[in-house]
């Protein structure tokens, strides 16, 4: 049985998770952390009202469960302090929460090889997102002019998704480097042409009622090629969640992308 803490359980998202690592045979959830939370218990909440569940207020309190695995669905100035807090203490992170920088990457990733503790990071629990940034990939090396739109509801706080980036770093190892568009192009609107990236454009769009979706758009001559993903409901990242809480605690490094663990 695998013991998991949830951090950021009262969002879409860490809602979802929680309600999927109660379902699954395999854990057992023993705590959820928010600071804001005024409840102690989650059985004094309505929808937990069968379950004796602590709520911690702070990351310090975790330590008394001694969770297996930490699954962290926050905001992003939260989610680093998080995951190195989680990593500092042999606890690994399954981390969901998008816009850490890439520094912030590279030295969790060496905090958590000296300290020997498995994690994962991913800008995508989708299998579907995953299969569709490696298709993308493959496109790539064939179809050097390409654009990204990527669309999410009007709550995400950062943009472009961690999903557009990581589908632009994967086509950029092996995409002929071009600059897009006439070299006498003249933007009548700041951004109008989008967010640059090697040479490539992302578009992000916020709007209601969205959940997350990308469109990967590449042109050739007397052709083009469109390889889009949808998630229409937040359960299609709980395959992955879930398939991450297994296999960290196999491994002895933090990972980028959930496609290291498929």
């Amino acid at each position: 049985m695998i013991k998991i803490l949830v951090a950021g359980f009262k969002g879409k998202m860490g809602a979802t998770a929680t309600k999927m690592v109660i379902d699954h045979e395999g854990f057992e959830l023993v705590g959820v952390l928010d600071p804001f939370e005024e409840k102690d218990n989650l059985q004094e909440l309505p929808e937990y009202a069968t379950l004796d569940v602590p709520i911690f207020k702070t990351k310090e309190e975790v330590i008394s469960v001694q969770p297996d695995v930490w699954i962290d669905f926050t905001i992003p100035k939260v989610a680093y302090e998080n995951t190195r807090f989680a990593i500092e203490h042999h606890i690994s992170p399954v981390v969901g929460t998008t816009g850490l920088t890439e520094e912030q990457l590279e030295e969790l990733t060496a905090r958590s090889e000296e300290l020997q503790v498995g994690g994962l990071i991913a800008p995508n629990f989708a299998v579907g997102a995953v299969l569709m940034m490696q298709f993308a990939q493959k496109a790539a090396e064939y179809f050097p002019d390409v654009e990204i739109i990527e669309l999410h509801h009007d709550n995400k706080l950062d943009a472009p998704s961690g999903t557009a980036i990581k589908t632009a770093e994967m086509m950029s190892e092996v995409r002929k480097k071009k600059t897009q568009g006439h070299p006498e192009e003249k933007e009548l609107l700041a951004g109008a042409r989008g967010a640059d990236f090697d040479g490539m454009k992302i578009h992000s769009v916020r709007l209601p009622g969205l959940i997350a979706h990308q469109q990967v758009q590449f042109g050739g001559i007397g052709e083009g090629l469109t390889i889009r993903h949808d998630s229409y409901d937040r359960s299609s990242f709980m395959t992955g969640v879930a398939l991450g809480c297994e296999k960290v605690v196999q491994l002895n490094t933090l990972v980028y992308g959930l496609e290291n663990l498929l």
